[in-house]
This record gives structure tokens, C-alpha cells and sequence, in this order.
């Protein structure tokens, strides 16, 4: 696939209290907007967005309590919380009806849009998604999942960033750079925007939105994710109404990052096949 010069570097830009990258493209077809994993943020999706076609309109944003997105105001958000800011968002930007693409927790946020607006949504794009754990308003968080709260709080992003960056990227030695964005994407995040995205991700529960979405569906996955695995995406596309399924070699968890023109071709076709 042909990089275009002229379009693979998005701006910047801020509405609804939401920051994001944008690059436009030629026409008036259905944005795909991105939504990034819990240790990413819109940088993430730079080398994906290089890779679109050029009359692709591409908007990543970061979640709010990222970058300088601002924070929730409630305190233990759930998957409702971010599809609302979401909602804001396309309103401000004037985007009636879009195509999403999530990445890991970003798809508990696409799918939570895409059940409760059908109206709003042209397609749907699930990259390594994350299930969520259907804890309860109150209830306690799994360990596992805990476990990252405590340890973003305890070492800091930095040191939480070098501890866990490597897991995300099938060999890692091999692609230097992708553990480097990896790790630098991790060591950005907020503490108390982190906090949040992962107590959304403790209430999230994406196979009953995905039975709910009725629009075109893409789930891929790296065959080597060690941490939302193929039997996740499984489960996932299992739930939908009807979607296309893939596992991409020499891919881990960084899917978008580490393939990002077998993921950027993958959902051209999606949307052009559905002619949205």
C-alpha cells in the first residue's frame, strides 16, 4: 500500500474536552474514528493513519483523562460514560455518521456507541479487543485488573511503561521502534485517566453491545497477542450478528502498530465493500 506524503501527518486538534488527531481526506464518505487501548493514546494510531487510502477522513481520539482530553467526572466510569463523550465529541466535529475502529479497550467504547446509536454508525472495526469483566456498580475490581491501578500508582508511568511495554509486541527485538512508541505511548499516561479506563474496563461486557450491533463488523487480532488472545476476538465475533473475522500473523497485542497496512487495508475493504 502507497503512503501519501501529503496526508500522513494528522493535526491536532480539541473539541467537547476531547483532543485528537485528524488527517481529512478527499471525500464525503463515513470518518473512520479511532479509539485508542488503555495504555495507548491518538499517536498510537499515527503509522494505521498513514497507511489509509488518502480519501480516507480519519479522526483518533484521545480518551478523556488522556493527553490533555479532560477527565470524567465520575470517578468509577463505565463504558456508557466514554460512549457519551464520544457522542459529544461527533456532535461538535458535526460527524452524523461515522465508522469506528477500536483497539483492546477502545472496543468496549465502540461498542457501547455502536448498541446504544445504530443510527450513527456505518461500520464496526474491533482490533485485539478486550471483553471486560461485567463487575458490578461498586463491586471490586478482579486482582489481575487491580493490579494495574496499583502498579501505575506505585512505580510511576515510566517504570510501569518499561516493566510492561514488551508484552504488547510479538518479538519484540525484532521491531525496536514499535516497542518504542509502545513504551513511550504507556509512559504518557495519566494516573487518575488510567484509573478510570480501567475500572471501565472491570464493567465492561462487549459480547452483550456486540450482539446488539447490527452493522457491518470487522474483529482482527494478532495471532500472537498475550493479552486479549485469539479465543477473546473468537468470543467476540461469535456475538455479533454477522461479522468478518481475522487472525494476522506476526502480531501481538500493538496489532495496529505492528501491521499497520494489513490492518489499514483490511478495514478499506470493510468500508468500501459496504459502500459507506
Amino acid at each position: 500500500m502507497t503512503v501519501h506524503a501529503d496526508i500522513v501527518r494528522p493535526t491536532a486538534g480539541s473539541a467537547a474536552g476531547v483532543t485528537y488527531l485528524r488527517r481529512v481526506g478527499g471525500v464525503a464518505a463515513a470518518p473512520l474514528v479511532l479509539l485508542h487501548g488503555i495504555g495507548s493514546n491518538a499517536k498510537s494510531f499515527a503509522s494505521l493513519m498513514a497507511a489509509l487510502p488518502p480519501t480516507v477522513d480519519a479522526v483518533a481520539w484521545n480518551a478523556p483523562g488522556y493527553d490533555a482530553s479532560t477527565r470524567l467526572a465520575d470517578l468509577s466510569p463505565t463504558p456508557t460514560h466514554y460512549a457519551n463523550a464520544l457522542l459529544r465529541l461527533l456532535d461538535t466535529l458535526k460527524l452524523d455518521r461515522v465508522s469506528l475502529v477500536g483497539h483492546s479497550l477502545g472496543c468496549l467504547f465502540v461498542a457501547r456507541f455502536a448498541a446504544q446509536h445504530p443510527d450513527r454508525v456505518a461500520a464496526v472495526a474491533l482490533m485485539s479487543p478486550a471483553l471486560g469483566y461485567r463487575v458490578a456498580p461498586g463491586a471490586e475490581l478482579p486482582e489481575n485488573v487491580q493490579s494495574r491501578i496499583d502498579e501505575i500508582i506505585a512505580l510511576g508511568p515510566q517504570a510501569f511503561a518499561d516493566k510492561r511495554a514488551a508484552r504488547l509486541v510479538h518479538q519484540p527485538t525484532r521491531k525496536p521502534g514499535v516497542l518504542a512508541a509502545v513504551r513511550d505511548a504507556m509512559a504518557a499516561a495519566n494516573p487518575a485517566g488510567y484509573t478510570q479506563a480501567v475500572r471501565a474496563l472491570g464493567a465492561g461486557d462487549l459480547l452483550a453491545d456486540a450482539a446488539r450491533i447490527a452493522a457491518p463488523a470487522l474483529v482482527a487480532v494478532g495471532a500472537d497477542d498475550l493479552i486479549t488472545p485469539p479465543a477473546n476476538a473468537r468470543a467476540a465475533h461469535a456475538a455479533f450478528v454477522a461479522a468478518d473475522y481475522r487472525e494476522i500473523a506476526d502480531a501481538g497485542h500493538a496489532l495496529p502498530q505492528e501491521q499497520p497496512e494489513i490492518v489499514a487495508d483490511l478495514i478499506s475493504r470493510l468500508v468500501e465493500r459496504r459502500n459507506v
